[in-house]
């Protein structure tokens, strides 16, 4: 669902009452595992923590006026996206991923190829969340990014 907000306090404010503890816990755990460098903001109708301007000036190559992306949290019609681009970009990082959330989670992951699904809000590994956010500085983002995605 897209939301009009102009702030991650301002997103959390419109979602429904059952989510905002949910959204709120994801959103401190990656605030509190984030390397420094990392910016929040709303991106793309989400809450969006990106490499900003003032570190990558390039932005985003789909649109170089935005920021470049690294992480996105969302509150779909029936379930919590967790956007994470190191996940598709970087194979250890997925696989470790892929390895370690069955011994956090009892439902199977349901992930796409940067998308980690969570329709169960009382399942949420939010300690692996964090170790995730965790596993990439900055600067690792923007040489993993410039050199497998960005085109050139």
């Amino acid at each position: 669902m897209q939301y009009k907000a102009d702030s991650p306090e301002d997103y959390i404010a419109q979602l429904p009452e059952e989510r905002r503890p949910v959204i709120s816990k994801i959103r401190k755990t990656i605030l509190d595992n984030i390397p420094d460098g990392f910016e929040e903001q709303i991106s793309y109708g989400m809450l969006g923590f990106v490499v900003p301007h003032s570190k990558y000036p390039s932005g985003y190559h789909c649109d170089p006026k935005l920021p470049l992306p690294f992480i996105n949290l969302a509150s779909q019609k029936n379930f919590i996206a967790l956007y994470h681009s190191g996940i598709y970009a970087d194979p250890k990082i997925h696989d470790w991923f892929v390895t370690e959330y069955p011994k956090h989670c009892k439902r199977k992951l349901d992930m796409g190829k940067s998308c980690i699904r969570f329709k169960s809000m009382n399942d949420i590994p939010y300690e692996l969340i964090g170790e995730l956010c965790s596993k990439m500085t900055v600067d690792e983002w923007i040489e993993l990014y410039e050199k497998n995605i960005k085109r050139k």
